[in-house]
């Protein structure tokens, strides 16, 4: 997952104009207009053309490949909560990561239920409609990942820490997984797919014990340090981000400073001493 994120984060830093800013709010906006309209709609033929359905897109209904992300997955005062908190938690997001990573990061969760639907229908030739609900849900454990302790209103009256609700949000899968029928059982898996490629470096952090953590980064450092001061002799260069590979050569004007949470003697300038996946061995 390491190699992956860093070929992510050098690919955004390559084109800093990749990507949608305020993605969430445009997404947030096509789900109140949905559901403005299918209030409308007494038949239920408005929204039954916006699902994801495998079989009716190979008949050409291709902007099913998109609409899908619009539907609305609540109605009344709980969709005005829902869409509040997917703006509130989709905003937070691009700024830790910027417009270009947070895009990917949301449209992995997109490509990763688009292939499994096709999948499904390919191997049994059962098509059923998806929506994204699972995959906007799945924003919860992300935001909780990275601000566990940041406390949000719930119901905008109950102050509560969001790694709370995140639990909470992971029971909601789990139930998800028992009850719903098959295979509409296996969206809440496929939609933490994109989360624990992001941010699984950052959970296992959370797993693994602080105090085995911390010894083990405290022997690694000296250990590194005399082999990184033995390679700095046959290098051009004192200091070279492991994320970007800008060196203080190439760029005598740009910050480097070294990641304590990281396990080796690892160095980062200042775009990505805050915005890597921490190295392990």
């Amino acid at each position: 997952m390491r190699k992956i994120m860093n070929a992510v984060d050098r690919f955004c830093y390559k084109h800093p104009r990749f990507g949608v800013r305020n993605l969430m709010l445009y997404i947030v906006i096509g789900n109140a207009i949905v559901w403005f309209f299918s209030m409308m709609d007494t038949t239920g033929l408005f929204l039954s053309a916006l699902y994801f359905n495998p079989a009716m897109i190979m008949k050409g209904q291709v902007w099913r490949l998109v609409t899908f992300v619009l539907i609305p997955d609540s109605s009344g005062l709980f969709l005005l909560i829902f869409l509040y908190f997917y703006y509130f938690i989709g905003s937070a997001l691009e700024r830790q990561w910027g417009a270009a990573k947070f895009t990917i990061y949301y449209l992995s969760g997109i490509l990763f239920t688009i292939i499994f639907g096709f999948v499904f229908w390919g191997i049994t030739g059962y098509s059923f409609n998806l929506s994204a609900s699972y995959i906007n849900l799945s924003m919860f454990f992300s935001f909780a990942t990275l601000y566990p302790d940041t406390r949000v209103l719930l119901f905008f009256i109950i102050p509560i820490k969001i790694k709370w609700l995140a639990l909470l949000n992971a029971a909601y899968f789990i139930i998800g997984i028992i009850r719903l029928p098959f295979p509409a059982n296996l969206l809440p898996i496929v939609a933490t797919l994109n989360y624990l490629l992001f941010c699984g470096g950052y959970l296992l952090e959370y797993i693994r014990p602080y105090k085995t953590r911390t010894n083990k980064n405290t022997i690694n450092f000296r250990r590194e340090a005399r082999r990184i001061n033995w390679e700095r002799a046959k290098k051009p260069y004192s200091r070279k981000c492991a994320v970007c590979g800008r060196t203080d050569t190439d760029y005598p004007g740009l910050e480097f400073r070294y990641c304590s949470r990281c396990q080796g003697y690892h160095c980062f300038c200042q775009d990505h001493i805050n915005n890597h996946v921490h190295f392990k061995e």
